[in-house]
């Protein structure tokens, strides 16, 4: 892995700080200031001051020296505000672009493989993103101090004495190319660990959808292993990097202790042959010690683990973020003409190693059909839904809406043209007109109020105070019920011809339930349901039957005829 695709990815997200940085690097200067003169003004205290039997000269240097000790925290606690302005900004635009590449490639089934599933870019999204804040944060807060201290203690050695800055410059050069030789190593080895904790993400989350199987197979013990080898696998990743962290032990010999013994083993053939004075030895010893030695420690330790640790997981949300790489060029995007829902023999499987969710599934939905969908819990009902919405894609057979796959069609169109209204209720912050409109944000006054009696919100809406009502994140003290009917209000003046409603509905009471979907169905287009309850069938045109192995299509009326188990859902429900 390469860095260059990490400082492309962070740059591009810090691009909008630069004016917050630069404040940042002047208040960073201004900090080092002690490190940069503490040298020079303990010798002068010594050789000017105290040797030269002058007490208050000398006392004076280190006034001036407590002096720039109190201007350096002045300038420490001005980094903040600026550090925060530079830090804190990146975490959203880094998580906007984390989901939308994790999105990609969660639909977009032909993307590079070693992206990563989806339960790898949860965990992207959750945790390195955030640890990219984090990291930074600490770097630039603690590496960034550290840095500055060591360089301005080397620019002060040099001024105070060129031939032990030019020992210890010579010394820090080699410690750095042998950090840097086996940098690579480290890297490699930290980026193992990271893919190493995904893959016990992919596979928990595969045996976790796939756990009706693994019970009924009798297969625990072989889905423990399996669990437990990506564990092994992560545990042997850690201990290798923790082995490539020794490096630390030749780069402070050779960065810190070489120059520093150096000079105190020559400091009296120096100081004897008046090359040095006792000051400079002084001011000398206090540069490698208070300087560059807490600098070259930080480097191998922040280094090996800091900023390693943001290199690698800004590699990897750098893959995330990247375009798919497909090997063949995608045909432009079609438009279709109608909005007839069809499905030819498709197969849908949470994994390769689950019983498929759907088997073999052919339906037609013509446009303006009222279908409800039923069935036990666990026959597909909500995946159909996604099928259908082109949120997931099957492995096998094909779903079109005006005869074209919905891969081939226009994403704007597809979005606009189904509208899927899942079961937990997005409700954002905003006015209660913006959570209404947001599929529709044109919607004259008269349309809104039109879909808000339609529903039955207007009880909600005059006890908000009107549209203009503020909701909190969440929907504050809107209950679930009043924030499911918001979502089929803004279903309701959607453009969309197609709307599905998975369980949509659940918690609302019968009437209420009964009013929302005889709304839906009355403002023209295709409603499918999956149903709550019998009574959401029996309003439908078509009644669609999933059990697992044979779908039902009909009425009703018929499949209560033919089919026992939709009696016996029918009796489980009105019971």
């Amino acid at each position: 892995m390469t860095a260059a695709p990490a400082a492309r990815l962070l740059h591009r997200h810090l691009r909008g700080q630069w004016p917050a940085m630069r404040r940042l690097a002047l208040w960073s200067a201004v900090e080092s200031l002690p490190s940069f003169a503490s040298g020079l003004l303990l010798a002068r205290a010594i050789d000017d001051g105290f040797l030269a039997r002058r007490p208050l000269t000398g006392l004076g240097w280190l006034a001036a020296l407590a002096v720039l000790q109190a201007l350096g925290a002045l300038g420490t606690r001005r980094i903040y505000p600026w550090l925060a302005a530079t830090v804190e900004p990146l975490r959203d635009s880094l998580v906007g672009a984390v989901v939308t590449g994790a999105l990609r490639r969660t639909i977009d089934r032909s993307a590079d493989p070693a992206s990563g599933a989806a339960g790898a870019g949860i965990s992207q999204v959750t945790e390195q993103a955030e640890a990219v804040r984090a990291l930074l944060g600490t770097a630039l807060r603690n590496v960034r101090q550290m840095l500055a201290a060591g360089i301005a203690a080397l620019l002060g050695l040099t001024l105070l004495a060129p031939l032990p800055a030019l020992t210890a410059a010579l010394s820090v050069a080699l410690a750095l190319a042998v950090f840097g030789g086996l940098l690579g190593v480290q890297i490699r080895r930290y980026r193992t660990v990271v893919r190493d904790a995904e893959r016990i993400g992919e596979t928990a989350t595969e045996i976790v959808e796939g756990v009706r199987d693994v019970v009924a197979c009798a297969a625990e013990p072989r889905a423990a292993k399996t669990v437990g080898e990506a564990i092994d696998a992560q545990a042997g990743a850690l201990r290798a990097f923790a082995r490539s962290r020794l490096v630390r032990l030749p780069v402070l010999a050779l960065g810190v202790h070489l120059p520093l013994l150096a000079l105190l083993a020559l400091s009296p053939r120096l100081v004897e042959d008046h090359r040095l004075t006792t000051g400079q030895v002084a001011g000398g010893v206090s540069y490698l010690v208070t300087g560059l030695q807490p600098a070259m420690v930080l480097l191998v330790d922040a280094g090996g683990t800091l900023l390693l640790s943001l290199a690698v997981v800004l590699g990897r949300l750098a893959e995330v973020c990247a375009e798919p790489v497909r090997t063949s060029r995608r045909a432009a995007p079609v438009t279709a003409t109608s909005y007839d829902l069809e499905t030819e023999h498709v197969t849908f499987a949470y994994s390769a190693s689950a019983a498929p969710v759907l088997a073999d599934l052919s339906l037609h939905i013509p446009e303006g059909t009222h279908l409800a969908v039923v069935g036990p819990s666990g026959t597909g009902k909500s995946t159909l839904a996604d099928v259908l919405a082109g949120l997931v894609r099957p492995q096998r057979g094909s779903v079109t809406l005006g005869k074209v796959p919905l891969p081939d069609l226009d994403e704007a169109q597809l979005r606009s043209a189904v509208t899927l209204v899942p079961q937990e209720s997005y409700v954002f912050a905003g006015s209660l007109r913006e959570n209404l409109t947001y599929l529709r944000p044109d919607a004259a006054t008269a349309d809104i109020d039109e879909a808000v009696d339609a529903i039955g919100l207007t009880a909600t809406v005059d006890r908000l105070g009107g549209y203009e009502a503020a909701v909190p994140p969440g929907g504050g003290s809107l209950s679930q019920g009043e924030r499911q009917l918001v979502t089929l209000v803004r279903a309701y003046l959607s453009a969309a011809p197609v709307t599905i409603l998975d369980e949509a509905t659940c918690h609302l009471h019968p009437a209420a339930e009964a009013r929302a979907e005889r709304a839906l169905a009355g403002r023209g287009g295709t409603l499918i349901v999956i149903a709550h309850r019998i009574s959401s069938a029996q309003r439908a045109q078509r009644v669609l039957l999933l059990d697992g192995s044979a779908p039902q299509l009909g009425t009703h009326g018929s499949l209560l005829a033919l089919s026992p188990l939709y009696a016996e859902l029918v009796g489980h429900w009105q019971t």
